[in-house]
């Protein structure tokens, strides 16, 4: 069943919620990259509910996200706005009706594609073995209801629009609101900035030990730009009815959910101090160098550049690389130290992450949704530090968790006996929450399956 668009719905809009490709900036060319860098602030916003919706909630919720539509362009000049739902929503409604509509995956007919988070093989757990060495603060999986994505490149915009959505304040300008403030408690606020050089900006302002080293051009903290432009999936890729070959759960094209997809939401705090600066109890750089840096992050048999004479000043090398896919085999060479540059077995994260990451014929299967965070969240005796705010849509919860594990290598660790200092970025990675979302087509985007109960 689906819903009639109602007669205020300004345009059509993509059925699919985050098949924005039209409604952004086109890919631009630095340093014979291609890159779809998208807009300049994202902003998420968790939120749980007060109490089950009924059936006039959701007309008022349609109306408040037509209201944001009609008011902001749906383009990154304006706002794009995404709404998802955690299991807690899921588990108001009559479980024969979410049992039904939700698909299964279809080489596990016993699991739904729609899962919740669990902890990764690299996370901090309570009595759990991983051990971090900045940052030893165990992973929560949270239990919101609502996930809100708002992005444009107006900070004040995207910001308006959550605090309308929210019930906090009215749309600018005007005297309507929601109606959705007794509904909807929020739980936490995650910006993410997509700039130019803004990482290093930051850097300097807080007087860290290592702003030097980060590239004044890079948009992330850890100094290579991220969202090349062949690196993620089209939007149909990730949805539950899937396409160009592509088809993992049980869902058929015209199912309720056939174009919903999974969102992986997850807060990650950096550790640069690690990542940029030597290992006090070592005799030189050398770990810190871009060419161990660029291993780290891409490949470490035949990395994407070596970098500079000087290693360190303004990044040491290049921040915009290619995400080039070379097989799901070309992590195990790097484990076994065929082709890096010292024959030191060791793993890169993109490298190791596509053994999961990509179908079959090497096409993504995924979207990132995800940036530079600077904020107190979770940090240990306040104050602010640098992030990673990810959030990323896939066909099911089964592909983000293979991708996860796949990234944190310690199949290869254990095989090849790669040293915890040479496996990739993970030791510069503590997760603190993590949380899977089902973000519905655009057609149930507004409390979905409330009106079959």
């Amino acid at each position: 069943m689906v819903r009639a668009a109602p007669a205020f719905w300004p345009r059509l809009l993509p059925a699919i919620q985050h098949d924005t490709d039209d409604y952004i900036s086109p890919a631009v060319t630095r340093e014979g990259v291609k890159f779809r860098f998208g807009p300049a602030y994202t902003l998420l916003l968790t939120a749980t509910l007060t109490r089950t919706p009924t059936r006039a909630d959701q007309v008022t919720f349609d109306r408040a996200l037509f209201a944001v539509e009609a008011h902001w362009p749906f383009s990154q000049q304006g706002v794009l706005t995404a709404v998802a739902y955690g299991l807690p929503y899921l588990r108001r409604l009559p479980a024969d009706i979410v049992d039904a509509l939700v698909p299964n995956l279809l080489l596990d007919p016993a699991r739904k594609a729609f899962e919740e988070a669990t902890a990764q093989p690299t996370d901090v757990t309570r009595g759990g073995r991983v051990v971090k060495k900045t940052f030893q603060l165990p992973v929560v999986i949270e239990s919101n209801d609502v996930l809100f994505t708002l992005r444009g490149d107006s900070l004040a915009d995207v910001v308006a629009a959550g605090d309308f959505l929210l019930g906090a304040k009215p749309l600018p300008r005007t005297s309507a609101r929601s109606g959705l403030g007794s509904l909807l408690t929020p739980t936490s606020s995650r910006l993410i900035t997509n700039i130019a050089g803004l990482p290093r900006l930051l850097a300097t302002a807080a007087d860290t030990s290592y702003y030097e080293r980060i590239h004044p051009e890079s948009r992330m903290w850890m100094g290579f730009s991220d969202h090349q432009a062949d690196s993620n999936a089209p939007a149909a890729r990730t949805t539950f009815a899937g396409s160009t070959g592509v088809r993992l759960t049980s869902a058929a094209p015209t199912d309720y959910f056939a174009l919903a997809s999974v969102l992986h939401l997850s807060h990650v705090i950096l550790d640069l101090d690690q990542y940029y600066l030597p290992d006090p109890g070592r005799p030189d750089d050398s770990e810190a160098a871009y060419l161990k840096r660029v291993q780290y992050m891409f490949r470490a048999a035949d990395p994407p550049a070596t970098g500079n004479v000087d290693q360190f000043t303004d990044g040491g090398g290049p921040t915009h690389l290619p995400n080039e896919f070379r097989g799901t085999g070309d992590a195990a060479a790097g484990a076994r130290g065929l082709g890096v540059p010292d024959g030191t077995p060791r793993l890169g994260h993109v490298a190791s992450l596509q053994r999961a990451s990509r179908s079959p014929d090497g096409l993504p299967l995924h979207i990132r949704v995800d940036g530079a965070g600077f904020d107190a969240i979770d940090v240990p005796g306040g104050g602010r530090l640098p992030k990673l705010h990810f959030s990323m849509y896939v066909p099911t919860a089964d592909t983000f968790a293979s991708m996860r594990r796949a990234g944190a290598g310690l199949d290869l660790v254990r095989k090849y006996g790669v040293l915890e200092r040479d496996n990739g970025i993970e030791r510069f990675l503590t997760a603190t929450r993590r949380q899977n979302f089902l973000s519905p087509p655009r057609a149930h985007r507004a409390f979905p399956l409330l009106e079959l109960t």
